[in-house]
């Protein structure tokens, strides 16, 4: 029996009509954009929450087991998206190096009262996310309705939780970052539950 070709383009499996990974190409960029702007501002204060680092876990995790990597069908788009990643990282990360590279390794150091504050929640958030969106499509198959409004709603509330604590991360992170307020803590929580669950449905 011969293959079928699959339009990955206009296949209503796929969040929005886009190529399969184009969403996760979209988040991990997101997701690796608080990194950048950590090593680029000026100044000693800046430095990622830590709530950064486990969504960019997510973000290594689905990279690493992404079916799509091996697919010759895939579109251009995620692979657009990927090398956004890799290209973008590997530019800030030497331009930084040159810059200040004294200042690398604190910059992308958890802040350690943070860490023991919140890690345990972070951990909680992370796995209890990832497990529900990977129940959900356990439940109801891939190619249920139902997955399938669930996953989207899922990749457009954490798109817009992403751009919006990246504004406000922007504005922060040539300050005083210390003076991050509970409710973005808890903002971060609920951000981190959401992108994991789309993570999970997508595993």
């Amino acid at each position: 029996m011969g293959s079928i070709a699959v339009d990955t383009v206009n296949d209503p499996r796929q969040p929005f009509g886009l190529p399969a990974g184009s969403v996760r190409g979209f988040l991990s960029v997101l997701i690796c954009g608080f990194f950048w702007i950590v090593l680029l501002v000026p100044g000693e204060a800046a430095k990622p929450l830590l709530a950064h680092f486990f969504l960019l876990s997510l973000v290594f995790m689905a990279f690493a087991s992404s079916p799509s990597l091996q697919d010759p069908r895939h579109a251009v788009l995620p692979w657009f998206f990927r090398a956004i990643f890799v290209g973008v990282s590997i530019a800030v990360v030497g331009y930084a190096w040159y810059l200040h590279p004294d200042q690398i390794q604190s910059r992308l150091t958890p802040d350690p009262a943070e860490f023991k504050e919140w890690w345990m929640t972070f951990v909680g958030c992370m796995v209890g996310g990832f497990g529900a969106g990977l129940l959900i499509r356990l439940i109801f198959g891939r190619t249920n309705p139902i997955y399938l409004v669930i996953r989207s709603w899922l990749s457009v509330v954490g798109m817009v939780m992403l751009v919006i604590e990246l504004a406000i991360f922007l504005g922060i992170a040539g300050g005083d970052a210390v003076k991050m307020n509970e409710f973005l803590r808890w903002w971060q929580a609920v951000e981190v539950v959401v992108v994991s669950a789309y993570f999970g449905t997508r595993s």
